[in-house]
């Protein structure tokens, strides 16, 4: 009698890029950090440097409809606050870009968008996302940490005690990164390890959010 086949499981790893494709390899078996490691074009760097200046309250979410494949995502309203700023429509031009270039990867019908402004760590511990995949990405300030497979036990995430000291990963200001959660088909349990940066009392940053809803 033959032993039952036993799948194996792949090897959780991470990919990056100077390219938006390899954005593509969030989809293979594994991978649960996608990075694509863009520079900010200047004009869109220089907007979320006058936005972080002006430290007024940004807290902005939106659910975002996606029934014609071929339209623009519709992003009235987003950071409308700021609509007189120098460098706001090519903000939302690139904002735009990333919510198609989401919807087109997952074939998704309905993306969360947040945008926020924020003066501390959203979430300080080390922790997963319950979610199948999640867009981040830093248009001003410091970007999100991560940690590589086996650098803290798992069981013992949002344990302050247990949150190692070295070997945490940066992702740059600007870089674009897809994070697969515990909620992935396949990634039950391997969800990418990572938190907010500790900010200092005088920092600030611009966090965009991407979330497939359906």
């Amino acid at each position: 009698m033959l032993a039952p086949v036993i799948p194996l499981r792949p090897v959780i790893r991470q990919t990056f890029g100077e390219t938006p494709l390899v954005l593509s390899e969030i989809l293979e078996d594994g991978v649960n950090l996608a990075l694509w490691q863009r520079q900010l074009p200047l004009h869109i760097a220089e907007f979320g440097a006058l936005l972080v200046a002006l430290n007024e309250p940004l807290a902005d979410a939106m659910v975002i409809e996606l029934n014609n494949e071929d339209a623009a995502p519709n992003l009235q309203g987003l950071a409308s606050s700021c609509r007189d700023l120098e460098g706001y429509e090519g903000f939302i031009a690139d904002v735009a870009w990333l919510v198609s270039a989401f919807a087109c990867l997952l074939g998704a019908k309905r993306i969360g968008v947040r945008l926020r402004l924020l003066d501390k760590a959203m979430c300080p511990r080390f922790h997963v996302d319950h979610v199948p995949v999640r867009l981040i990405t830093t248009y001003a300030g410091v970007g999100s940490q991560w940690l590589r497979e086996g650098v803290m036990d798992r069981r013992q995430l949002s344990q302050p005690d247990a949150e190692p000291s070295e070997r945490i990963e940066q992702i740059q200001c600007g870089e674009v990164a897809l994070l697969k959660g515990t909620k992935w088909h396949g990634n039950e349990g391997y969800g990418l390890i990572h938190r907010s940066p500790a900010l200092k009392a005088d920092e600030r940053r611009l966090i965009l959010t991407l979330d497939w809803l359906a």
